[in-house]
């Protein structure tokens, strides 16, 4: 082999940075993995990726460390450039980092779609987000009964949230509860994963992506990715319909995120969400900034319309809020949908967990102050699970208002009442999603 190949680090967080492994690098005799960094992932670091996955060139696999120690590992491994591969941060951290490795005297860069996307021969329609929790999720769902009204065959796969043993998740497939438990799920899987099953559909996810697509085209009409954090499509088709979901609860976003401005420029529609709740002059700037980036796309504006099971048990009582995690955390969310259903349903009182936290829930709430007065969905495993519980038990409170996709009782014992948030997406004025379906051929 010859020494002169490029001795790259790749910075990720469990996901983005294993695809831009297995498409661009894995079999390029150009280039030398020397390690990934991860962030943002707990018990993802000192671990390996494994030889399984890594290919001919990596026979011992490829070491995952900190990115706390990125600055050591440059100079330790000898590192040419360093390959930035995740999500969902401000530009100027982005560059940030860059400047940072390029002081240590690497080069910096960020790869895009031509390098890492991946060719269907299936029509295609992927769903993607400006930030974490601008109503993805919903959106997708919704995409997902119109094409199943029509008759169509269609068959999700999920942006990576591989947790676990990576050489067994490298392709996953669930069509069933026991899917879920037999893959050993973690809340923010089954969140996302739990909403197709319960519509009798099929979802993929994993790590090797192309794999991934190979197995679903066998059962699709059509394909459909669904997005995680803001990253931008793992795949591309001659037929593809781009749809990016917005926010206007945090309008500036769709200029400053990366990569959701990448998002925001690929776009055929921009779904603005949440209008019914966000302030009219924030929906009239942030739809100023898409056009103004993306003038082609087409602008639908849609709600999200909560659903609760027992409404009749928050009136007057002191409550507890359970959101999303990742929204709370990294996608800097202050309130979801939990707290907008306490408050229409009349709660007494929003109670702070903060006083009650256990283990690993204190580590989150010191590691992202700004969450407040809710308590994110955390399960990433097994012990901070438990923690979850412990806190939940421990709050001095009436109920529980739940505002994850999946019931949590599956996972965790409770014992307090809970009362279930659900929500979906409901496109306002013209065009709908049906119509632009209709539109682009897709019904």
């Amino acid at each position: 082999m010859s020494s002169d190949r490029i001795r790259v680090l790749i910075m990720g967080a469990a996901g983005r940075d294993f695809h831009n492994f297995n498409t661009l690098y894995r079999d390029n005799p150009k280039y030398e993995i020397v390690a990934f960094t991860a962030t943002q992932i707990p018990d993802i670091v000192d671990r390996k990726y494994p030889t399984e996955l890594s290919g001919d060139l990596y026979p011992n696999g490829i070491p995952i460390y900190d990115e706390a120690d990125l600055c050591h590992l440059i100079k330790k491994l000898n590192v040419d450039e360093v390959v930035f591969s995740y999500s969902d941060v401000t530009n100027n951290y982005v560059m940030a980092k860059g400047a940072l490795v390029n002081a240590i005297g690497a080069r910096f860069s960020m790869l895009g779609t031509k390098d890492t996307q991946v060719k269907t021969d299936k029509p295609l329609i992927s769903v993607c987000a400006v930030r974490t929790g601008c109503g993805k999720s919903q959106t997708s769902r919704k995409i997902v009964d119109t094409l199943r009204k029509a008759g169509k065959k269609i068959v999700a796969i999920r942006h990576p949230m591989p947790y676990g043993d990576l050489a067994k998740q490298a392709v996953q497939r669930f069509a069933t509860y026991e899917d879920l438990d037999k893959h050993e799920t973690t809340i923010e899987e089954r969140e996302e994963y739990e909403p197709y099953i319960d519509r009798g559909l099929v979802i993929y996810a994993g790590v090797d992506y192309e794999a991934i697509l190979r197995e679903a085209e066998k059962e699709a009409d059509i394909i459909l990715f669904d997005g995680g954090n803001n990253d931008f499509p793992f795949y591309t088709s001659d037929k593809h319909l781009n749809i990016v979901v917005a926010d206007p609860h945090r309008v500036g976003h769709e200029k400053e995120y990366y990569p959701g401005t990448i998002n925001v420029n690929l776009a055929d529609v921009i779904i603005v969400n949440k209008v019914v709740t966000a302030d009219y002059e924030d929906i009239l700037e942030i739809e100023e900034n898409l056009r103004e980036i993306n003038s082609d796309a087409i602008i639908v504006e849609a709600a999200s319309p909560i659903f609760v099971d027992k409404p009749e048990l928050v009136k007057g009582k002191r409550v507890l809020v359970i959101e999303d995690g990742p929204t709370l955390t990294h996608g800097e969310m202050a309130f979801g949908a939990g707290i907008v259903a306490a408050m229409r349903f009349g709660a007494g009182e929003i109670i702070d967990p903060r006083p009650w936290l256990v283990g690993s829930m204190a580590d989150t709430f010191e590691k992202y102050p700004e969450i407040g007065v809710l308590l994110p969905a955390m399960g990433y495993f097994d012990q901070q699970l438990k923690d979850m519980e412990e806190t939940i038990n421990a709050v001095d409170c009436d109920v529980v208002v739940s505002a994850t996709p999946i019931d949590i009782t599956r996972l965790v014992k409770v014992n307090k009442p809970i009362v279930r948030v659900k929500y979906e997406l409901d496109e306002i004025g013209y065009p709908t999603l049906e119509d632009i379906l209709k539109e682009k051929g897709f019904l």
